[in-house]
């Protein structure tokens, strides 16, 4: 049967790679079908000759990741949108793109046969698949857990003689990291947040609601996080960056649900210049610290709150952001956000769909607007200097699930384990199109677009110096798109609602 389903979809298959299988539910796209003996791939991504050009497309009509050729002309007639890159005129460096290894993310994975276990690990962090190199994991239990916990939550003893990790650690977060490093082509760089500390540090003696930490436990606190890293690192797992609490402006709120402890960035720089910073930088050295950890609204006013702090100042190395409301706040105040402090670094550090009392449906199954959505951020983010991304959890199941608040949300992946088979959604595709192309260590460039709102679109150098760009097209028709490589010109088609990666050589 799947040969024959390979042979009708030809159209869809990319060099050396496996097509897509695709499956129609509710919406006005597909989800890509994956088993434990069969899964679409994306293989020997690579600069074309120079000369010529190679397009990727994802599109609302069924196509992922469609390759296509095509060659520069030195007679070609410019149509549509005009688009010139400027190489020489850089930005900031990209890190890379990425998931989170929450509980949920675990069980759903484990949940599925070993063989369909791999290829789904295979699909982020392969070269056959998204090649993710980052990771985020949380510090104890979040809302993507099956109970709420943290790791000492039976002894209210202050020296932490205690603290442990847990079974969802043991058995969810290390084992799944460990073999996602085992297919990943470089070291995954992990991004730790804690959601809360123990109840008896906090006010309100409870992980949720309005409450924040304890000044008797300020030292404690600090200490959990360094503890955190030190169990971690004895199972072989070491951890690239700390943030300095998961959205701790949720703490602040009187009717929150989530897992959460409320700082200001007054109590927080307090926090990081005193104890946080101190006992790092004593006890790991190269890991970095992320203050923030919240949504755009907070930028740049926390940052510049905690950095006024001189003693706080000396341990941040950058802040992470949440996408949750990007859609009404604008990007520049990333921008300023960079201008205001250029030797710091930002991060998108959580994302998903599915998340406002007003979404019907929490899972989407082929919904093509969260990918558009997705990828407008992504571009948005890029072009105000963000120097990487990384989603929520790697895997849901088909309710959103599990989560113990039932804080249902949408994945780029869904689960079905009752069929033993899993579901790659049109979002996950669309941080393909940049995880895939704009590889680590490339480099943001200057470009020129004209007319400038039509296309969506943001380009990079890449470590082997060819160029990338990814243009997403929103309209309800085709556009062409003029891209000008020196004295020539190259016409593509970008289709109706539509991501697509381009990569060529920069002409000499």
């Amino acid at each position: 049967m799947i040969n024959q389903k390979l042979t009708t979809l030809s159209r869809l298959e990319a060099v050396d790679s496996n097509a897509c299988i695709p499956r129609k539910f509710n919406f006005d796209s597909v989800v890509c079908v994956c088993n434990a003996t069969y899964c679409d791939t994306l293989s020997n991504i690579r600069a074309p000759l120079a000369g010529n050009y190679v397009i990727y497309t994802s599109s609302r009509d069924g196509l992922r990741f469609q390759r296509s050729v095509g060659s520069f002309q030195s007679k070609a007639t410019s149509e549509g949108v005009k688009y010139k890159i400027y190489s020489k005129r850089t930005f900031q460096e990209i890190y890379g793109f990425g998931g989170a290894f929450t509980d949920s993310a675990g069980i759903n994975i484990l949940s599925l046969s070993e063989p369909a276990q791999n290829l789904l690990l295979q699909s982020y962090f392969s070269k056959d698949g998204l090649e993710y190199v980052l990771g985020r994991v949380p510090i104890g239990g979040t809302d993507f857990s099956t109970r709420g916990y943290t790791y000492q939550d039976n002894s209210t003893d202050a020296s932490l003689k205690s603290f442990s990790l847990t079974q969802e650690d043991l058995n969810y977060k290390i084992p799944i990291i460990k073999r996602a490093q085992s297919y990943a082509q470089k070291s995954l760089k992990l991004i730790a947040s804690c959601w809360s500390p123990p109840k008896w540090m906090k006010t309100n003696h409870e992980l949720t609601g309005f409450g924040v930490l304890k000044d008797e436990y300020y030292k404690a606190y600090a200490n959990y996080h360094v503890k955190f890293l030190d169990a971690y690192k004895e199972n072989a797992i070491d951890v690239w960056c700390i943030t300095t609490g998961n959205e701790p402006m949720n703490g602040l709120l009187i009717m929150n649900k989530l897992n959460a402890v409320g700082w200001t960035p007054t109590s927080q720089r307090r926090w990081i210049g005193q104890h946080l910073g101190p006992n790092m930088r004593s006890s790991h050295p190269n890991v970095c610290i992320l203050t923030g950890d919240d949504q755009r609204y907070t930028l740049p006013w926390w940052l510049k709150t905690v950095m006024e702090d001189k003693e706080a100042a000396k341990y941040i190395n950058g802040t992470a952001v949440h996408w949750y409301w990007d859609f009404i706040i604008p990007p520049v105040q990333l921008r300023k956000t960079h201008e205001d402090f250029p030797n710091l670094f930002i991060i998108n550090s959580e994302a998903s769909y599915g998340d406002k009392p007003w979404d019907w449906y929490k899972v989407a199954l082929g919904a093509w607007k969260r990918a558009e959505e997705y990828a407008h951020d992504i571009i948005q983010d890029l072009n105000n200097w963000l120097v990487g991304w990384v989603d929520w959890n790697l895997a849901l199941n088909e309710e959103g699930g599990p989560t113990y608040i039932k804080n249902f949300v949408d994945s780029p992946i869904i689960v079905n384990e009752a069929k033993d088979e899993f579901y790659k959604q049109p979002m996950f595709y669309a941080i393909g199109h940049f995880s895939k192309f704009l590889t680590p260590g490339s480099v943001r460039i200057e470009n020129s677009v004209s007319p400038a709102n039509v296309l969506e679109t943001v380009s990079v150098k890449r470590p082997d110096q060819s160029i990338a760009i990814v243009v997403l097209n929103k309209k309800s028709y085709d556009v062409k798109l003029s891209l000008a490589n020196g004295k020539d010109l190259a016409v593509i088609n970008i289709p109706k609602y539509s991501v697509n990666s381009i990569l060529y050589k920069e002409k000499t």
